[in-house]
């Protein structure tokens, strides 16, 4: 897994009469308590909670501040008794937002009028929030409690972040360019342009013997690597693996978070394929190692580096990019298929790259890539997907997220499958919630993106914390 981890603050509210408070003390402290261990259980979450149970204007401002100054990325308002409404709305003056209200269950207390109450408050004031309320040990409670933390928590860490364009606009496609302005107004995100002549020169800086252990390593773990004499040698594939170090390298110079990469047709044609490297950048290890995933979308298509990157911040986990290749009406499918964009975190769905390295294989390139390299083929591991993407719509974002499933007919069968299109391509032949009429007639992207398992919910959290149209296929 990786090492994501959410930072969330977390403040109790009491009754502001100072005996009645004392009388509550333990009780709020045992709610908050039962709060903290069930969050951090979860081991995605650091809670800072705040020094003092809030029962005063001045306790609501310091404490507030204090989580603020903490880092936290998102702020728990927590009530098990009744609570002066006030003091959550001073609290959300300097707490960092946004907010979500806990409401435990404590019959003999009021402590669901106290949240009402400041939920009101609060809405009164046009403070953004969210309710839940329930026993936190509850396993549904906790996943709508866990559902809005990714969300908010996502929305909060893509700000300040940096994406690197390298190239320009590939092949005609609108839906790949990004607007600056408006990723800086709505994301927080700032925008570097980086001409792919760097990724040339910095490949000419890596050492030779780097290269060829890294190549070494392949053609140990992978199941085939299919040379060719022409547009896959060992030669093109160390040249590969140089670029994928060079773009890591620009990663690291830059401070870039996520990147897209144009590669067609400039270095498709007259260097090496982006295949290898637009793979490794979204797994989770490399030739050295486990790593951090770095988003990488190939022909440079922001909108969906974007989307990839939120499902990444959302779903701690490597990301899909994919073409929408083919529909097989047989069996109801979209071969999801993309020229080297599958991380092989997909092969088989693990954190240890012999186990998903053992069912890819390297293909040279076909005609489209003159430059030759190898494509990084297998097919995608069976599961429950979500799939989502960020289009545009007369200027305004919309947040499409379709359900599905990717498919496994076993190794003949996936492999007649796959020749239907491109065999030396990776696959993901994904059943969606959602007839093919309906959404070929309404998506607007030729590509789309995922994550093993269900995060609708955190999406529609954060299609709403951002004030965008969705559009939900589930």
């Amino acid at each position: 897994m990786l090492l994501l981890k959410r930072k969330v603050g977390l403040m109790t509210f009491s009754d502001g009469r100072e005996y009645v408070h004392k009388d509550l003390i333990n009780i709020n402290k045992a709610f908050e308590q039962k709060l903290v261990e069930a969050l951090e259980s979860t081991g995605e979450i650091q809670v800072i909670r705040s020094n003092k149970i809030v029962n005063k204007p001045s306790v609501a401002r310091e404490e507030a501040v204090f989580l603020n100054n903490s880092g936290a990325q998102m702020t728990i308002f927590n009530y098990a008794v009744w609570a002066f409404p006030h003091f959550s709305v001073i609290a959300s003056k300097f707490a960092p937002p946004p907010f979500l209200l806990f409401g435990n269950i404590n019959p003999k207390y009021p402590g669901m009028v106290g949240m009402l109450a400041a939920a009101g408050a609060l809405d009164q004031d046009g403070t953004q929030t969210y309710r839940v309320w329930g026993d936190i040990k509850q396993k549904d409670v906790l996943r709508k409690v866990l559902a809005f933390v990714r969300a908010a928590t996502a929305r909060n860490m893509l700000r300040g972040q940096r994406y690197g364009l390298f190239g320009g606009r590939s092949m005609g496609m609108y839906t790949a360019v990004p607007n600056v302005d408006l990723w800086n107004k709505l994301f927080g995100i700032d925008i570097e342009h980086i001409d792919q002549l760097e990724i040339i020169e910095k490949s000419k800086k890596i050492p030779d013997q780097a290269a060829k252990s890294a190549r070494e390593w392949l053609e140990k773990l992978t199941r085939k690597i299919h040379y060719d004499g022409k547009q896959l040698t060992p030669e093109k594939l160390e040249l590969q693996i140089k670029s994928y170090y060079a773009v890591k390298k620009i990663c690291e110079e830059f401070e870039l978070d996520f990147t897209g990469i144009k590669a067609q047709p400039e270095l498709t044609e007259h260097f090496v394929t982006m295949d290898l490297t637009e793979a490794f950048m979204n797994d989770p290890y490399d030739f050295d190692g486990p790593k951090e995933p770095i988003v990488c979308a190939t022909e440079a298509d922001s909108d969906g580096a974007l989307t990839m990157q939120i499902l990444k911040l959302i779903s701690n986990q490597p990301v899909l990019f994919a073409d929408l290749r083919h529909y097989d009406e047989q069996d109801d499918f979209f071969d999801l298929c993309n020229s080297g964009e599958h991380a092989t975190f997909f092969a088989a769905k693990s954190y240890d790259p012999a186990v998903n390295l053992a069912k890819v294989e390297l293909y040279p390139e076909s005609f489209y890539f003159p430059a030759g390299g190898a494509s990084v083929r297998h097919i995608a591991a069976p599961g429950e997907v979500t799939l989502a993407r960020l289009t545009r719509k007369n200027g305004e974002y919309v947040m499409t997220v379709i359900k599905g499933e990717f498919l496994d007919f076993g190794e003949q069968k996936n492999e007649e499958k796959a020749r239907n299109t491109q065999i030396e391509w990776p696959h993901a032949f994904a059943k969606l919630k959602i007839s093919a009429d309906d959404f070929l007639a309404t998506y607007s992207s030729n590509h789309i993106h995922g994550v093993y398992g269900d995060y609708v919910e955190e999406l529609v959290h954060f299609t709403k914390l951002l004030g965008f149209n969705m559009r939900i296929y589930a």
